[in-house]
């Protein structure tokens, strides 16, 4: 893999100018000169007939849609079906044996998972371009390598899937019954050695398909992987909803957000299927673990694997009985706080400082949008 590239760093007195037109110039251009200072961008962006923090708003979810789609055809090609619905990739029969693992119809899943962010990215910048507002086009940044086993297209990628750190307290946080997120409580991770070091979600070779145990473990990574990404976008989704003004707007967020929580509602179900197994990485001596999630010294109620429905927790206040919800939905920091998570988890090891400040530039602007009233 390339080398990593910079990190996220936030701060709304900074701004670059990276938008849109980014693409003509190439990204090798990108420096500290071409960063604004004290300024915000807002009134140098095109919102067309659009209210600049929805404009906003709408340009940070076309970026989200753009970087899961490019995932998911990495997952799709090697594990799911190719068709001209989803093209690109001719499929890997041992990988997607490993996938079937936890469902026999991973497969179909997998393809219409892919072609959901796909059209959620295609509609969110075509409604964009019919307000006269900018759009988003990433391709620019499309530098990272591809999977060399059989099955994937040899192409540059926005994302990494083979060294992730996987975040697993999703799994803990929608079984709890006492704790919220939003009210600042954590959760412990369902699979804590996906949390460490790096792991490969896809086969990066043919050589990972040697060792059936080594590539079972990498489909376990992947299954967790879906949840822990579309979890992510059903909270983003609902948060950012809380700052849009139109309401065609709103309606837009609702129901994009509500397929976002139709796919985490499947990868939750499918990730507790995980069988007992642990695997060392004959190449990166990196080990997990995946335990028996309902057995001690886990299991209760907050391991349990067929609980894939919200448990009732606290909402809004302490005082109020509990309510199942998605959870977070606190609003502040939203768009920062998702890019954040992603950038943790390795998805983006390999990319450039340019993409970093293009991603934490939209990310800004949309937490900066607010309501009018």
């Amino acid at each position: 893999m390339k080398k990593i590239g910079s990190g996220i760093k936030s701060g709304s007195d900074r701004r670059s100018f990276l938008k849109t037109g980014m693409a003509a110039a190439g990204a090798a251009t990108v420096g500290v000169g071409l960063l604004t200072s004290g300024k915000s961008a807002y009134a140098e962006e095109k919102g067309g007939r659009l209210d600049a923090g929805d404009a906003a708003i709408l340009r940070f979810l076309a970026a989200a849609e753009i970087l899961e789609t490019d995932l998911w055809q990495q997952y799709n090609e090697l594990g799911g079906i190719q068709d001209k619905e989803v093209p690109g990739g001719s499929g890997n029969p041992a990988y997607t044996k490993a996938i079937q693992a936890l469902d026999a119809d991973m497969d179909q899943y997998i393809h219409d998972n892919t072609e959901d962010e796909l059209t959620h990215e295609q509609f969110i910048n075509a409604y964009l371009a019919s307000k006269g507002a900018d759009t988003v086009n990433l391709d620019h940044f499309r530098v990272l390598e591809s999977s060399d086993a059989s099955g994937a297209q040899d192409i540059g990628r926005l994302t990494n899937l083979m060294q992730l750190s996987v975040d697993t307290t999703w799994y803990t946080r929608y079984r709890s019954r006492t704790k919220n997120p939003d009210f600042g409580d954590t959760f412990p991770h369902a699979i804590p050695t996906l949390a460490v070091h790096e792991h490969k979600a896809i086969p990066a070779s043919n050589a990972d398909l040697n060792d059936s145990n080594h590539l079972q473990a990498i489909a376990y990574t992947a299954g967790f992987h879906f949840a822990s990404i579309e979890q992510g976008g059903t909270s983003l989704y609902a948060s950012l909803a809380q700052r849009v003004t139109s309401v065609e707007v709103l309606r837009i967020l609702l129901s994009i957000g509500g397929t976002e929580i139709m796919h985490f509602q499947t990868w939750q179900d499918k990730a507790g299927n995980v069988k007992p197994l642990t695997d060392v990485d004959p190449v990166t001596k990196v080990k997990v673990v995946f335990p028996d999630l309902n057995a001690s010294p886990l299991g209760g109620e907050d391991f349990q694997t067929n609980l894939i429905m919200p448990e009732p927790t606290i909402f809004l206040s302490k005082d109020f009985p509990v309510c199942s919800i998605i959870r977070p939905t606190a609003t502040k920091g939203a768009a920062m706080g998702a890019l954040q998570s992603l950038t943790a988890s390795g998805l983006f090891k390999g990319q450039s400082k340019a993409f970093f400040l293009h991603l934490t530039d939209l990310a800004e602007d949309a937490d900066e949008a607010s309501r009018e009233f």
